[in-house]
């Protein structure tokens, strides 16, 4: 995902996609390198997601706010005329609902391989983050 590029893309990551990356913010920042629009979508009440992109400072494009995820998909995709529509999720029901709204479905761990991203659970095996997580030892 990080090579040539294709800014002619609206992107939209369901907000259970963005929870299970390590680094959020950096995924948001890396992701607008390529990516005309980037935003989240969620079942969720807005302010569980305005609460997670600000405390990750995500700015993001568009947000499903009151809409379902559906609509919100619909709408986004309405309002953003690019060539490509790519749906980041995390499960079967994910899939299946971007198939439905004409958007092109892609796992996290797809979208975080192809673009070296690192999943949270990843970061739990050691390396530098682990090394120097913790700063609290006597």
């Amino acid at each position: 995902m990080n090579g040539g590029g294709d800014e002619d893309m609206t992107l939209a990551f369901e907000l259970t996609a963005l929870q299970e990356l390590a680094d959020p913010g950096r995924v948001f920042e890396d992701a607008r390198r390529w990516s005309e629009y980037v935003g989240v979508v969620s079942e969720k009440p807005t302010y569980v997601v305005t609460n997670f992109t600000r405390k990750n400072r995500i700015r993001q494009d568009f947000f499903s706010g009151p809409r379902g995820r559906k609509e919100s998909l619909e709408s986004v995709k309405e309002q953003f005329d690019t060539g490509r529509h790519v749906f980041i999720g995390t499960s079967e029901g994910d899939g299946q609902l971007a198939e439905e709204v004409g958007w092109e479905y892609l796992p996290v761990e797809d979208a975080a391989e192809a673009a070296e991203w690192t999943l949270a659970e990843d970061e739990d095996g050691g390396g530098i983050e682990a090394e120097t997580g913790r700063d609290d030892w006597p």
